[in-house]
């Protein structure tokens, strides 16, 4: 995804050190709003349990296709040759599967809230869905051969060893956002990745990886909804950081740049799609902008939100018209070669 201007992330707190009083009221304020959210959490779940399908990753690989690489078992070496998929659906489902290896560091993230009642249920379910998308793609690059599977591993060891660090403040309220926010970027990616691959059995798999990831935003931007009701003002604050801080997970990963640009070219994850069919669509279902009785403090942050979300639609559009520059000169350059 192109970058987007945005204002410098809070620095998490220290810590070590001694908390002063705002801090353990800050605190508790928000023990508080997670208590009063609990019946809302158990509810959701629920209704995920409810909805949620079992599958089986196992019944969307190909496995015929598989053979043996080269190193103990004697198989035979990888080769570029062998990658049949569009290279930009391959650069979009290693960043996938990439931002999926890092797992651990997201269930510890917000495991830290809480493991007992529903949300250790939800975070449990959740994790477990999760490790299912990434074991799934793994074997699905693997036994077509699509990458370089040397490369592949080295690129986990590489990002995972970097671990995760929640960019919110350590906040439960700014991780639920973010949550929503991420996990319907997450379905879009896994979609579009799917159509771009011209595969269908890559189309089949992103598509249920996808209905997943739909879930999970229903789930977390239920629980924004919730808060709204119950602290508008801090809730609306919280909205604003997240989008207005917005990166993906996977942005720590090896030339994240190059390949997010590259996602972008090709449709799969772009500002447009990033504010017509992320942004937009979470602040419209919340009411955002329709809401009443905000106090001053909520009433500036929408003014803040309003702005950004203006200026990221300009954006949009500025990228969606270099992009067809770019495009056009691709097909130049490849006509003429």
């Amino acid at each position: 995804m192109p970058p987007i201007d945005r204002p410098a992330p809070p620095a998490p707190p220290d810590r070590t050190a001694r908390p002063d009083r705002s801090d353990r009221s800050a605190a508790r304020a928000e023990h508080s709003l997670l208590a009063e959210l609990q019946p809302v959490v158990e509810d959701n779940l629920h209704r995920h349990l409810g909805v949620a399908r079992e599958w089986f990753p196992h019944e969307y690989i190909p496995w015929d296709a598989g053979r043996t690489f080269d190193g103990p078992l004697g198989g035979e070496p990888w080769h570029p040759a062998e990658a049949t998929l569009p290279e930009v659906a391959r650069t979009s489902l290693v960043v996938n599967l990439l931002t999926e290896d890092n797992l651990p560091g997201y269930h510890f993230a917000v495991a830290e809230f809480g493991k007992d009642g529903a949300w250790g249920h939800w975070v449990d379910r959740w994790t477990a869905e999760e490790a299912r998308h990434g074991a799934a793609l793994r074997d699905y690059l693997l036994v077509t051969r699509a990458v370089d599977p040397r490369a592949l591993e080295r690129a986990r060891m590489t990002h995972m060893s970097a671990g995760y660090d929640r960019p919110d403040g350590f906040s439960a309220l700014h991780a639920i956002a973010y949550a929503a926010f991420q996990e319907l970027a997450t379905r879009i990616s896994h979609r579009n990745t799917g159509q771009v691959s011209t595969n269908p059995v890559c189309d089949a798999l992103l598509a249920r990886i996808a209905a997943d990831e739909n879930l999970h935003m229903v789930f977390y931007r239920n629980l924004v909804e919730a808060a709204f009701e119950l602290a508008p003002d801090t809730t609306m604050e919280v909205v604003r950081d997240v989008v207005t801080g917005f990166e993906m997970p996977g942005s720590t990963i090896r030339d994240f740049g190059r390949k997010s640009a590259e996602i972008a070219i090709a449709g799969i994850y772009d500002l447009r799609l990033h504010h017509d069919s992320v942004v937009m669509p979470i602040l419209r279902k919340l009411r955002v902008f329709e809401r009443t009785g905000l106090g001053p403090a909520g009433e500036a942050a929408r003014e803040e939100l309003a702005a950004f979300v203006a200026r990221l639609d300009g954006k949009a559009t500025s990228f969606t018209d270099r992009r067809e520059g770019i495009r056009a000169a691709r097909a130049r350059r490849e006509a003429a070669a």
